[in-house]
This record gives structure tokens, C-alpha cells and sequence, in this order.
């Protein structure tokens, strides 16, 4: 069988964060390391400071700038040229609230030295009181919402939401946003690493100290006509079509195909548990199945599955 014709699963990559939690572990019973609060978990990651390694078969070792570069065609089919994998896939356990922040549009990015980056979030699980902070309430002047920020009150102005399991939510770059905690998020962004802290409630670490914001900078990149953002309609089975990505949520009630005409596609298990190509994925976990599989049917290994794909849309 071809190297190219079975999913591939991916090592995470660990980070600790502040605001992180140990959810990973109790729910999908990831080997995060002991005693640390682990924000972020890199699912498919290719940069420079971070990288995604296969973690069995043929291409087991290889990391995913590998394949990128010299297995593309194979492995990713059709997709638009660039020199890393475009897209960043996270999982995020926000056992705390996340600063409030903004991330670049490509106007500014290149001006500020950093990176574009649209992002979306789907909810994975949900604690009953949990919310979000996305947009403003209403269109507000920079002057006001500066003047706000520096007497402490910047927050009462961000559209509160309250969430549920399942929502989801495109985050075009320039719109302000935070998690609040309790949730855990599956979050597929632009391959970027850039985000401006307006504002992080006054926390500090363990020796005292506040992080670091960048006020002058988000002030450059918010978009104070952003207001009032409504989460993606659930009536289909399509949650996002941007033209960096797409997601799809599905319940595998029968076998169905996954792939896409000549591209790869990626899945996330939702619940249940998955099976393609005679390998198992349970709850919590990612695959790759290459463009050139040959068997790219899923089937249900449970009585409630349910699976998110990931795709670049055709150019």
C-alpha cells in the first residue's frame, strides 16, 4: 500500500499557558505533562518554532514542512502555493479567561512586523455558564474606546456572548475578541503568530508581574465598525466558508466519504469514535487523510458520532 494512501496522526505539540487547564487529559485523555496548565495544544503546526511530526507508518518522523515541501502534490493535492502549510489547527482549554486581544489584517501586519491571521472557533465542550467577547457592542469611535481602556472600562464595551456546545464563530482579523473560561475550543486559523493584547484583567503571575500589552499596536488593527457578531448558523452541515478555509461539522450515522476531489482534507472526532482506512480515532483526535488515498470512507464506531472536516478551498 502507498505511503501516501492512509491518514495520517499527527504529535501534539504542548504549550503551558496561564490560562490553561488539564481538560486535554480528563476529557480526551491526551498525555499532557504533569502538574502544568496547558493552554494550547498544536494539532497540525508548521513553523519555524513548531512542528507537527507523523507519528506512525511509513512517514512516521517526518515532520509536516517535510511533506509540504517535497510530498505536496500527494499529500495535499491542489491547494494554493505557499512556503508553509497555510493553516494552524489548535485546541484550546481555557480553564481561565483569555486576554482580551486583536490580531492584524494584512493592511497593518507588514507595517507592524508581524502576521495576518482570520481564525475560527468551534465549542467542543461547553461549561453552562460560558461565554465569549467578540466585536464591539455597538460601532465606537477609537478616541472612546482608548479613553475607556485607560480608565479600566474597555470591557464594557466588547459584545459579550453567552455560549453553548457545538456554536462556532469566524474571527476576521481586526476583530476584538477573548474566551472566557470553561471552554474548550477547536480553533483553525491562518499559519500566524501574531496577537496584541489590549487588555489581560489585571492578572499577574506567580512572582507578581502583569503580561505584557500592546495597546499602540491593536489600536492600529481593530476594526471599530465590528459590532454585535453572531455565531455561525447550525442549519447546515457547512459551519465555516472563508476563503482561507472551511469547516464542516457531520454526524456519521452511515459510511460516507470524507475527501474532497483531489485535495486533502482533515478530521477532527466530535464524539464517538471514527474509522477510516481500518484505523480507529477516538474522541479528541486529528487525521489527515492525504489527497491520494485511496480509501477515504469514514465509518462510525459508535452509535453517536460526529466529526469536523477541515478544508482549503479550491483556488
Amino acid at each position: 500500500m502507498s505511503e501516501y494512501s492512509l491518514p495520517l496522526s499527527f504529535e501534539p505539540v504542548f504549550m503551558e499557558r496561564v490560562w490553561g487547564g488539564r481538560k486535554l487529559e480528563s476529557l480526551y485523555h491526551k498525555k499532557i505533562p504533569p502538574e502544568k496548565c496547558i493552554g494550547e495544544s498544536w494539532e497540525i503546526v508548521d513553523r519555524p518554532e513548531a512542528q507537527s511530526i507523523v507519528r506512525d507508518g511509513a512517514l512516521a518522523g517526518r515532520s509536516i514542512h517535510d511533506l509540504w515541501v517535497n510530498f505536496r502534490r500527494e499529500i495535499f493535492g491542489h491547494v494554493p502555493d505557499a512556503p508553509r502549510f497555510p493553516l494552524l489547527i489548535k485546541l484550546l482549554d481555557c480553564r481561565e479567561k483569555l486576554s482580551l486581544q486583536v490580531h492584524p489584517p494584512a493592511r497593518v501586519a507588514g507595517i507592524l512586523g508581524g502576521e495576518p491571521k482570520t481564525e475560527a472557533w468551534v465549542v467542543a465542550d461547553a461549561a453552562p455558564d460560558a461565554e465569549l467577547w467578540l466585536g464591539l457592542r455597538e460601532p465606537t469611535e477609537p478616541q472612546k474606546f482608548a479613553d475607556a481602556l485607560n480608565s479600566g472600562r474597555a470591557a464594557e464595551l466588547v459584545h459579550r456572548v453567552r455560549v453553548k456546545t457545538g456554536d462556532a464563530f469566524l474571527i476576521p482579523s481586526g476583530r476584538m475578541h477573548a474566551i472566557g473560561g470553561g471552554n474548550l475550543i477547536v480553533e483553525v486559523q491562518e499559519n500566524s503568530d501574531t496577537t496584541y493584547r489590549i487588555f489581560d484583567w489585571n492578572r499577574m503571575n506567580e512572582v507578581g508581574q502583569t503580561r505584557e500589552l500592546h495597546i499602540a499596536e491593536a489600536m492600529r488593527c481593530i476594526d471599530f465598525e465590528d459590532s454585535d457578531p453572531a455565531p455561525s448558523p447550525a442549519k447546515t452541515e457547512s459551519l465555516v466558508a472563508d476563503r482561507l478555509f472551511a469547516i464542516d461539522r457531520c454526524k456519521i450515522t452511515s459510511a460516507r466519504e470524507l475527501g474532497c476531489p483531489d485535495s486533502f482534507a482533515i478530521a477532527f472526532c466530535l464524539s464517538g469514535e471514527l474509522e477510516c482506512a481500518g484505523l480507529r480515532f477516538r474522541q479528541g483526535e486529528f487525521f489527515l487523510l492525504p489527497a491520494q488515498a485511496k480509501n477515504q470512507t469514514i465509518t462510525s464506531r459508535h452509535p453517536d458520532s460526529e466529526l469536523l472536516r477541515i478544508t482549503i478551498p479550491s483556488s
